[in-house]
């Protein structure tokens, strides 16, 4: 597989997230938030600063999802990151 442009195939990651007195959310709360956590699976060649392996934040309202050898992974713009870890 080989993303194009400035598109990246990231792979969406399940993370536990606690409220501030140290309660883990359900997963109905964390549906709510609008960032999501993720893989970077491929980058294409014109994204800069993010590389295969790298740990995101991207808009989970935006990108497609597209299921390859049995994973499902989601194709996102590089303007759709917030955030690198």
């Amino acid at each position: 597989m080989k993303a194009i442009g400035k598109y990246l195939v990231v792979s969406p990651r399940v993370e536990e997230i606690k409220s501030s007195s140290g309660l883990v959310l359900s997963s109905e709360d964390t549906d709510e938030l609008r960032y999501q956590l993720a893989t970077v699976v491929e980058a294409g060649g014109l994204v800069d600063g993010i590389a295969k392996g790298d740990d995101i934040y991207f808009d989970k309202h935006q990108g497609h999802h597209i299921r390859l050898g049995g994973e499902l992974y989601k194709v996102i713009l590089e303007r759709d990151i917030v955030l690198r870890m």
